[in-house]
């Protein structure tokens, strides 16, 4: 089986401001983006056997926001592949009545965050309630680590280091952290060893195969394989994508010296239980 930790629905272009999706046209030369999302189109870029966590997000200073209600509707009508994740923006009114709603009647299992998106720092005080809501109904926390092309989002907000002292003062909330920090990789790494509940996704990183090699060598030469979920980012990749571009990746080296990735740890990878790690069974 395959467990996509990181996959998106949302109304597209509803959930977004003009000026995000200008830029996000803008991050690829002569394009218009185009995020839209059914199930359908994502069930046909997966193996047969695929579960999936699936949310939208929150991040009122770039311009993106999805009601949870839309999430819960989604995996309501598949609730065999799809495991849905709220999202909270804390720099908005309101937030804790909608992680509560999110949780306790939309049945959302989970938190999706967009700290870098919203303007927010994880280890900032006011999300101590979040962080004890979260831990004393067992829920995950799935946040964006990373760069974006988003220019008013502050990269003083996406470090993965930032959560450190949260896991230290909750270390029963299994934390994943997107795309494995790209491009502070090194940092992310050395931040999922040293705390035994957090971990890394490497959602929408295969299409630039040297920086993911040596971020998996990284992974490898740390001993951390064990540490990295398997994700999509649906609908910027797809799994199949994904998984083809993993397997490709020693296939790149041919005719080097550099040294090889364990493929045994990448199959591993691709076939984690996820959903046991993160306490979703």
């Amino acid at each position: 089986m395959i467990i996509d930790v990181h996959s998106h629905t949302w109304p597209f272009p509803e959930a977004f401001s003009e000026d995000f999706i200008r830029q996000a046209s803008g991050a690829k030369a002569n394009t218009t983006v185009d995020i839209s999302v059914t199930y359908e189109a994502y069930r046909a870029t997966v193996p047969p056997e695929t579960r999936s966590v699936v949310f939208g997000g929150k991040a009122k200073l770039s311009g993106i926001w999805v009601d949870d209600a839309y999430v819960a509707n989604y995996v309501e009508k598949h609730p065999d592949t799809l495991i849905g994740f709220l999202s909270v923006d804390p720099t908005q009114p309101g937030w804790q009545d909608e992680l509560r709603h999110g949780h306790e009647t939309l049945g959302l299992r989970g938190v999706k965050l967009l700290p870098m998106y919203a303007g927010f720092q994880v280890c900032d005080p006011i999300l101590e309630p979040l962080w004890e809501y979260c831990e004393s109904r067992g829920l995950p926390v799935l946040m964006h680590t990373g760069t974006t092309f988003i220019r008013q989002a502050p990269l003083d907000c996406t470090f993965p280091r930032l959560i450190e002292p949260v896991a230290v003062r909750h270390p029963e909330i299994r934390f994943v952290l997107a795309h494995l920090g790209h491009p502070w990789e090194g940092e992310c790494v050395v931040t999922i060893r040293k705390h035994p509940n957090v971990y890394a996704d490497l959602s929408a990183l295969h299409y630039r195969p040297f920086q993911l090699y040596q971020s998996l060598m990284l992974v490898q030469e740390y001993g951390v394989w064990d540490k990295v979920l398997f994700g999509s980012d649906y609908p910027f990749t797809t799994v199949n994508a994904s998984i083809e571009g993993l397997r490709g990746l020693n296939r790149m080296l041919e005719g080097t010296a550099l040294p090889r990735l364990n493929e045994d740890k990448i199959e591993e990878l691709i076939h984690r239980e996820s959903l046991r790690l993160l306490g979703l069974e």
